[in-house]
């Protein structure tokens, strides 16, 4: 269905002789993508090419830049169809999904073309006879390395908040979605300079030679293991590292909630996209109170899910992206069994083509388990049950990652405390994809560094001058 070209210094269809990449649909196993290898040579002739451009492309004025990244929102916007069933052949997605991430990718290509060309320095207060003043400038050329479970929405935040501060990028779909960022290079090639956007599509061995390069900024969207190998490789090189990696983000459901409502809401963030966000609802500390009435909505959430092919309109619980995660997503539940915790419903490997997974509900957790503490990226919802709120608070609060959590409370002082205290990013109180647009928020721990999202991340993509200009010898110019 796709045939991939990569994109070097403006030439399509330059290198890849590295071998040939296959994606299969999720669904049925059939072959859908088809993409070439870069070899570690071309991926440091398409750095060297993208040098060669950066200087230009800095130099471009913001409100050009800005109208280009406009025209390529309009590009984007006019390949919806074709992104959103490709994102859907590709990683499972069910369709109308796939497309509400065209369509945010398409917002925040407009948003950033609003918000560049109004960004300014600061001017300083100094001597009289003198100007001082601070301004941003791009920080040259960037390696973006995005993510398969929402390609679309992901790759155009960091590409469009780079390109629209005047970097030029070197751009690296997930090779489980190259044939979605293909068609989205496509577009956003239609719009810009030749030489500005580069596409590059391989495995970790093409993501390994982008780090190693002489780039400025490596940004990443993805798993902690590989965000930490490229942090690694960037202390030598001394590019800077943008990463939103792994999570475990903890649900806390407070005594004196509504436990059917408080299912609804772990249902959503624990079985959405199969499980397959980053901010998905991963364990869950539940009052034993209502922890009998909650876990038996929960199951009954679960069942009620429609399994099937993302290209039926009817499907709320696609595929996982392939049968190597799900194999991760089915040994993690199975050992949690094994280590003492009950299925209550789920957990068992269907007998079909593709790689579904069904909505699991895992009760008699510990939170010591690995299903617990570490990331699943399925559709799994561990329960913990605790006595107390400053029990579910101190687990939620202890883990290796730091993304985001999510209160359900009755009580305002609960909220208080809990949005204090959480060590994570984001904390959403009542709601568990709540948020205005425009957020940004600083990851922590092993769920990455730098904002990655809102209009800060455009300061994250330029450096800042200090400049100071007086007359040559205490005179007059």
């Amino acid at each position: 269905m796709y045939t991939v070209a990569q994109l070097v210094g403006g030439v399509w269809g330059a290198g890849g002789s590295g071998g040939e990449l296959v994606v299969c649909d999720p669904a049925d196993g059939e072959r859908v993508t088809w993409a070439p290898i870069a070899t570690a040579d071309e991926v440091g002739k398409a750095a060297q090419a993208a040098r060669e451009t950066a200087g230009e492309w800095a130099a471009t004025a913001p409100a050009e830049r800005a109208a280009a990244l406009h025209r390529a929102a309009d590009a984007v916007a006019a390949m919806t169809d074709e992104l959103a069933a490709a994102v859907t052949a590709e990683m499972g997605k069910p369709l109308a999904d796939a497309r509400g991430g065209v369509e945010a990718g398409i917002g925040t290509l407009r948003q950033y073309a609003e918000l560049a060309p109004l960004r300014g320095g600061r001017t300083l207060q100094g001597a009289t006879d003198a100007v001082d003043f601070m301004t941003p400038q791009p920080r040259g050329v960037v390696a973006a390395i995005t993510p398969w479970n929402d390609p679309v929405a992901v790759s155009c935040g960091l590409l469009g908040a780079a390109l629209v501060t005047g970097n030029v990028v070197l751009y690296k779909p997930s090779e489980r979605t190259p044939g979605t960022g293909w068609l989205l290079a496509r577009a956003l090639d239609e719009a810009l300079p030749a030489g500005v956007l580069s596409l590059l599509t391989g495995g970790p061995e093409v993501g390994a030679a982008l780090a190693a390069q002489d780039v400025d900024v490596i940004a990443h969207v993805g798993s902690t293991a590989t965000g930490r190998k490229i942090a690694a490789a960037a202390a030598g090189t001394g590019a800077k590292v943008l990463l939103e990696n792994g999570g475990s983000d903890p649900l806390v459901v407070d005594a004196g909630v509504d436990p059917g409502w408080a299912a609804q809401q772990a249902a959503l963030g624990a079985f959405a996209n199969a499980g397959q966000i980053c901010v998905a609802v991963e364990r869950i500390y539940v009052h034993r109170d209502l922890a009998d009435d909650f876990v038996t909505a929960l199951v009954r959430r679960a069942d009620a899910l429609r399994v099937g092919s993302g290209r039926d309109p009817g499907t709320e619980l696609g595929p996982l992206v392939d049968r190597r995660h799900r194999d991760h997503v089915h040994g993690q539940v199975t050992a949690a069994v094994a280590a003492g915790a009950r299925v209550r419903t789920g957990g068992e490997l269907p007998d079909t083509p593709g790689a579904y997974y069904p909505a699991t509900v895992v009760a008699d957790c510990r939170h010591d388990m690995a299903l617990v503490r570490e990331e699943t990226f399925g559709p799994v919802a561990p329960v913990v049950v605790v006595d107390s709120f400053d029990e579910a608070l101190t687990c939620a609060a202890d883990s290796p990652y730091g993304l985001a959590a999510t209160v359900l409370t009755p009580s305002m002082s609960h909220a208080q405390r809990a949005w204090r205290e959480l060590p994570v990013g984001t904390v959403k109180v009542n709601s568990v994809f709540g948020g205005a647009p425009g957020g940004a928020a600083h990851p922590r721990r092993a769920s990455g560094q730098g904002f990655g999202y809102g209009p800060e991340l455009l300061d994250e993509f330029t450096a800042t001058k200090a400049v100071h200009i007086e007359a040559p010898g205490g005179g007059h110019w």
